[in-house]
């Protein structure tokens, strides 16, 4: 395509939006109302995801050993654990420290455990994280087929069903968040649609003296890019705003740990950039829908 005619498909795209008045305010109206629902939905399926992302690899495999056990078989079992398949990190924790962790974490009522440092009965552990939180079953299962393990905790049923829950809530956030976007380029397609009508008369004489079909459609993809851009600029800034404010204000008073907003930045620049693609697809693809009946004389 020569440099004048891309030049030329600008300048009528850029005459359009101001030529269509009402019309123009009424598209970037509806982009903005739609990607300001998109938006501040794919914001909370996104911090929400990484709060499920925040419990999962908080899932530890704690294997108590037997209590007969010698150093050097104590030795032997985290070697072999280290072996197996999706295991992460293996770290050691005596039985005098756990007794130390429990007197700790009981407070007062923990100083009556003291009496049993000279006779401890809890068992030496391994704690064991694995690359893929998925794998904590498979893992768990593996390391208390081991010769000296004496049980294996990694919170059994709460585990499986937390991860169930967080597959089903991912699945559903993609769903939702695909429907919103073909929701909206259906409303902004129609929306678009009424100002092509207005010049269908024109469409139509353009055809009869020969211009193409890309020669008709590029100042329409052109004006449909801009409504889309100029529709993502009121949900950025408002949905930016809001977390601006949430991640300063609200997540210091969130006592959780799980329960961490994803940082400003880069946040805010991914989350704009796909806003804005979301945007010019909309706009893009209504704008080509919509005139591609009318090319057809």
């Amino acid at each position: 395509m020569k440099f004048r005619t891309v030049r030329r498909h600008l300048r009528e795209g850029f005459k359009n939006i101001a030529r269509n008045g009402w019309m123009t305010v009424a598209s970037v109206g509806a982009v903005t109302t739609t990607l300001i629902l998109v938006g501040a939905f794919l914001a909370l399926m996104l911090n929400l995801n990484q709060m499920a992302d925040n419990i999962e690899e908080d899932v530890e495999i704690n294997a108590l050993l037997e209590l007969t056990l010698e150093e050097d078989q104590i030795t032997t079992i985290g070697d072999e654990i280290k072996q197996i398949n999706g295991v992460d990190s293996v770290v050691f924790s005596s039985k005098d420290e756990q007794l130390s962790e429990l007197v700790d974490s009981m407070g007062e009522e923990g100083k009556s455990w003291q009496l049993f440092e000279q006779d401890n009965p809890l068992n030496h552990v391994y704690i064991i994280k694995t690359k893929d939180p998925q794998d904590t079953i498979k893992v768990a299962d593996k390391i208390s087929d081991l010769q000296g393990v004496q049980e294996v905790n990694y919170g059994q049923g709460v585990v499986e069903r937390l991860f169930e829950f967080n597959k089903y809530a991912r699945t559903i956030g993609v769903v939702l968040i695909v429907g919103l976007v073909f929701t909206a380029i259906f409303l902004i397609s129609n929306t678009i649609k009424i100002t092509i009508m207005a010049r269908s008369r024109e469409i139509g004489i353009m055809k009869l003296v020969g211009a193409t079909n890309g020669f008709i459609r590029w100042p329409f993809f052109i004006e449909g890019l801009l409504l889309g851009i100029l529709g993502s600029v009121v949900p950025i800034a408002a949905i930016l705003g809001g977390y601006y404010y949430l991640e300063n204000n609200i997540s210091e008073r969130i006592n959780y740990s799980f329960v961490e907003l994803l940082p400003f930045n880069p946040f805010a620049w991914q989350l704009s950039l796909i806003i804005l693609g979301i945007g010019a697809l909309i706009g893009v693809w209504g704008s080509v829908m919509s005139v591609r009946k009318f090319l057809k004389v």
